[in-house]
């Protein structure tokens, strides 16, 4: 890739892949000015909250991979940050014959086939082995993907944000856009505060991304996208007792995804109980079951929080909600913009994105300053939604957030 130094850019979107983008950016660029339509932190955002799942245990190879190739990234950043930014607690996919008869079919049996398929590290436990080494789990089986855990995204933020500092990124917040034109080869951006010049223009602006793109000049694409959340998200206090069992030192982060069950283990100081959240992603295809909530899944497997207090999510924390932008074919959006020169985007991220943010930071600041990345993201090309049609109907339209 040939390097384009002394290039500015302008990343419209200041949740975490804009972050990570201006954090790959900085080096290669002659200036580099996030754009944020309310604040960096601001917890009714997609990406921020307490806690984000970091793991590789997807059925799809191709994202599995992705998903370990963004773990080396992240253990780059934790190395310059002074602080630990990923919780290496493992995850544990469960299975239970009461609760999803056919075991070999299930997220976890299929998910372990693809680590195995890959070579990560990982380890399968049977009922017995299940017991004697997660005791808090009563289930007939449990596929650990070990090089996985949980992000703290307080700490992330701390560290992008003086990371882009001491690079002197100009971090705008509060900056509604009123208007995108192109000067010649320069892209002018007006904003509240006055206009913002650059020559490449790089959007992450999860679900206002369609509202986004209809300022930009000349670009007809819009994105299939709708918003998600988890139907339940709360935190699960154990009694002091039995704290220690259920803290990120002994338990990992945790699924059963055929019936939209996930969580994370108690952060230490951090979260105030075991997170367990109630949600059916894209990549995983929702067994009828009995259960349908997260106080059945606790009855059913882990009998050590029969009983503990429950608090929703928003309540304990006001944060940590978890807001996803989904598009129509599962996929990631990720790339160069449709009939818009110098424009590149990400959006899409399934409600499985954060994990990937250093990984979709180094590909849109690649794409923006080094014409072309290393990586092989024809999947997520944003021009299979080109040419008409793709973004009609209700769930089409940019909703920001």
């Amino acid at each position: 890739m040939a390097g384009q130094r002394g290039k500015r850019l302008t990343i419209i979107g200041g949740g975490v892949m804009g972050l990570m983008t201006a954090y790959y950016a900085a080096p290669l660029a002659e200036a580099v000015t996030v754009l944020e339509r309310s604040w960096v932190g601001d917890p009714a955002t997609a990406s921020f909250g307490l806690t984000r799942s970091a793991r590789n245990d997807y059925r799809d190879p191709e994202y599995a991979r992705l998903a370990f190739e963004a773990r080396r990234l992240w253990l780059e950043l934790q190395e310059g940050s002074g602080e630990p930014l990923l919780v290496d607690c493992g995850c544990l996919n469960l299975a239970k014959g009461s609760v999803t008869p056919d075991l070999d079919r299930t997220y976890a049996v299929q998910s372990f086939a693809v680590l195995e398929q890959l070579q990560l590290r990982r380890e399968a436990f049977s009922a017995a082995e299940l017991q004697e080494r997660f005791p808090q789990f009563d289930a007939d089986g449990g596929w650990l993907d070990v090089d996985a855990g949980f992000v703290d995204v307080a700490a992330v933020t701390r560290t992008l944000r003086e990371a882009l500092r001491v690079h002197g990124v100009r971090v705008t917040e509060n900056s509604a856009l009123r208007g995108i034109a192109r000067n010649g080869r320069t892209w002018s951006v007006a904003t509240d505060s006055g206009p913002v010049e650059s020559d490449v223009l790089v959007i992450t602006a999860g679900l206002g991304t369609n509202d986004v793109l209809e300022l930009v000049p000349g670009c007809s694409v819009r994105f299939p996208l709708r918003p998600d959340r988890p139907s339940q998200s709360k935190y699960f206090i154990p009694p002091a007792s039995m704290r220690s069992l259920f803290t990120e030192a002994a338990l990992p982060v945790f699924a059963y995804l055929d019936i939209g069950i996930y969580g994370h283990p108690l952060y230490d100081g951090k979260t105030p109980g075991v997170k367990i959240g109630f949600y059916n992603p894209p990549d995983a295809t929702r067994v009828p079951s009995r259960i349908g909530s997260v106080e059945d899944f606790v009855d059913e497997c882990m009998p050590g929080l029969r009983g503990a207090e429950a608090v929703d999510v928003a309540d304990a924390s006001g944060v940590d909600v978890c807001s996803y932008d989904l598009v129509a074919d599962d996929d990631f959006v990720l790339g160069p913009v449709p009939g818009a020169d110098d424009v590149f985007t990400g959006v899409g991220w399934r409600g499985t994105g954060y994990k990937f943010a250093p990984w979709v930071g180094r590909v849109l600041a690649q794409l923006a300053l080094q014409q072309g990345t290393i990586y092989d993201i024809r999947r997520f090309a944003p021009s299979r939604f080109a040419g008409g049609g793709a973004a009609d109907g209700p769930e089409a339209g940019g909703v920001a957030s």
